[in-house]
């Protein structure tokens, strides 16, 4: 134990204040939702949660392991944790996928801890902020933890992160607006008129370039009830807009006995009274069925977005890469959507690079770009990760070259994605306000995602205006991917 850990305990014992834990949060919108359930379990036990680490006993790193980028962002992150003089525990995607490797290589943390220790995590903070010491994870096929056949998922007993099991509830943070017999596990961490949800954790899919299901593991739904009384109760703290997540949208209700469950659970959610927007992110295209597609676009509240994760359009390279369609499928699934409403939002992320992708198939992607009109799309340059076939696969392509096809596709994207932008400017949309500064008033689209898809800028009469309020509203400009649009209606 360090003298500077030392002495922060010690000065916090001796004052009596309470214990208290900064929760910093890498990495995607379901690591957020994780964060929540672990701020809920931890102020059940005593610990009182902020961000700020230069004054926290714990620090506590909630790291994402998804790509190389990212895991060099965590490891950044818990080294300047490490100078606060704060004890430091990793937890999260990259400290599961590689626990006592991480902890062995990185003597700055405290401990590195995995998801089977998110129930009682806070008995474990106890521990190190005693001083005593805890075991650091040891990682294995989380794939193995869960039946084989999806059916038998909700019996399991595994630990899955932000699924409320009675194994894993406790009876103290049963929350007063909800069900009495569903516990909602969850300390909202911003106050915003957003929040995420997860519909599910983990992912059947067996995609060559992607790790995700050998440390999340296999899909499992959260059901229904639990769901809803989670929705229930972020409406009643002020929330107007749902992000549905997961690793596998489409997936929803694949373990359990309804074979429309996503598209019930979209009406359930449609009756809670103050939720105003519902929107689907990471739609899987060979999953996406018609029914749906029918049902996103009838019930109400559920917002036109299509979050569409296409990866790529050569058919050769989507074989490659485990997965299914083609420039022709995937247009003709764009055309099927904008059929029904022409302006509907559509986003997807994009691989180049992976071993095997040519010049031609560089082109072809290009060319369904180019046509697909997509309102935002993430460019990501193909790396080997760590125990994925792709690593095995023949036909890797220089890095130079990868890197030439990312800033190529990208420049093609940012030109695209602008187009997009102007193509809007005319329409009437509704706006939900996020932000209100000295500087201006900005707010979102139904066609864009919190983060990731640009902002509305609000001019004309933006006095009074709060975030959370609706306004409707005429876009008169835009800005690379983000709009200026003029308030025609006041705000309700």
């Amino acid at each position: 134990m360090s003298a500077a850990h030392s002495t922060r305990s010690e000065e916090s014992t001796a004052s009596g204040a309470a214990k208290s834990v900064a929760l910093l949060t890498l990495g995607c919108a379901r690591n957020e939702t994780d964060s929540e359930e672990l701020a809920a379990r931890l102020a059940a036990g005593g610990w009182r949660i902020s961000d700020d680490g230069e004054n926290a006993d714990v620090v506590m790193v909630n790291t994402c392991g998804f790509i190389e980028q990212a895991k060099t962002e965590s490891i950044d992150v818990l080294l300047d944790a490490s100078s606060t003089g704060a004890k430091v525990v990793a937890t999260g995607c990259m400290a599961e996928r590689y626990g006592k490797e991480l902890a062995e290589s990185l003597p700055e943390a405290d401990a590195v801890l995995g998801f089977d220790h998110y129930p009682d995590m806070a008995a474990r903070l106890d521990d190190i902020l005693a001083g005593r010491t805890v075991e650091s994870h040891q990682p294995s096929d989380r794939r193995k933890l869960l039946p084989l056949a999806p059916a038998a998922r909700q019996a399991a007993a595994a630990v899955v992160p932000g699924h409320s099991r009675s194994s894993q509830a406790d009876a103290a943070q049963l929350d007063a607006g909800a069900p009495q017999h569903l516990a909602v596990v969850r300390k909202r961490l911003t106050d915003g008129p957003v929040a995420n949800l997860k519909l599910a954790s983990g992912c059947d899919r067996r995609c060559t370039f992607c790790a995700i299901p050998s440390f999340r593991g296999s899909f499992v739904s959260r059901t229904p009830e639990e769901i809803l009384a989670e929705a229930a109760w972020l409406a009643s703290e002020g929330v107007k807009e749902l992000n549905l997540v997961s690793e596998n949208t489409t997936s929803y209700g694949k373990d359990l006995a309804d074979s429309q469950a996503l598209e019930h659970l979209l009406e359930g959610m449609s009756a809670i009274d103050g939720i105003e927007w519902i929107r689907l992110s990471y739609l899987q295209p060979a999953e996406l069925r018609p029914s749906l597609i029918e049902a996103m676009q009838r019930t109400e509240k559920v917002v036109p977005y299509f979050d569409l994760s296409f990866q790529h359009s050569s058919a050769k390279v989507l074989r490659r890469m485990r997965r299914f369609g083609s420039t022709e499928n995937f247009l003709a699934l764009l055309k099927q959507i904008r059929d029904v409403d022409p302006l509907a939002g559509a986003r997807t992320n994009v691989i180049v690079g992976f071993p095997g992708e040519t010049e031609e198939d560089v082109e072809e992607l290009m060319g369904f770009l180019e046509e697909a009109r997509l309102d935002s799309t993430g460019v990501f340059a193909y790396s080997d990760e760590d125990g994925t076939e792709a690593v095995d696969l023949d036909g890797h392509v220089d890095e130079d070259v990868v890197s030439e096809r990312h800033t190529r596709v990208s420049m093609l994207v940012d030109e695209l994605v602008s187009q997009r932008a102007a193509e809007r400017v005319g329409e009437v949309m509704r706006i939900l306000v996020e932000s209100v500064e000295d500087d201006g008033v900005d707010g979102r689209g139904a066609h864009q995602a919190p983060e990731v898809d640009g902002t509305v800028a609000l001019v004309g009469e933006v006095e009074g205006l709060e975030p959370g309020d609706f306004v409707t509203a005429k876009v008169v400009d835009s800005h690379g991917v983000d709009l200026v649009a003029e308030i025609v209606e006041e705000a309700w």
